[in-house]
């Protein structure tokens, strides 16, 4: 199967090879990614193409959710904060919504931005500092 089509070979590849830290940014970006994907059905009045993107953006809200240590304090204000996000998807589904929606982007992005300089720092830790200062 995915020896057939190298794009998903290569994906396969990343997935496996990937950090958890690279593991939780992919799933930033793929929320973002089915976010985008979820305004253009809005736009564009296809239903389909909203809800199904809207749907997967949830389900990645969601696992983000379940791997949650509970135990550290941040972790319980990432867990309100990805429900608070996970209620805007569903805003943005039930209703159209495009203001929801970019609520839910602007959230993600923070939290992927700041997910892509932790992913970073410990890089440079576990590999030096690469000759920076």
């Amino acid at each position: 199967m995915a020896a057939n089509n190298p794009y998903q070979a290569y994906q396969q590849g990343a997935v496996q090879t990937a950090s958890p830290g690279e593991l939780t940014l992919m799933l930033y970006n793929g929320c973002l990614k089915f976010i985008k994907l979820a305004r253009t059905g809005i736009q564009e009045k296809n239903i389909e193409l909203k809800n199904t993107n809207l749907l997967k953006a949830q389900n990645i809200i969601q696992e983000l959710m379940i791997t949650l240590d509970t135990n550290v304090q941040v972790a319980k204000s990432m867990m309100a904060m990805y429900d608070y996000i996970n209620q805007c998807l569903i805003e943005a589904n039930t209703k159209n919504d495009t203001a929801s929606l970019d609520e839910a982007e602007q959230y993600v992005t923070e939290f992927r931005d700041t997910w892509k300089q932790v992913v970073q720092l410990h890089r440079q830790q576990v590999h030096g500092s690469g000759g920076q200062a």
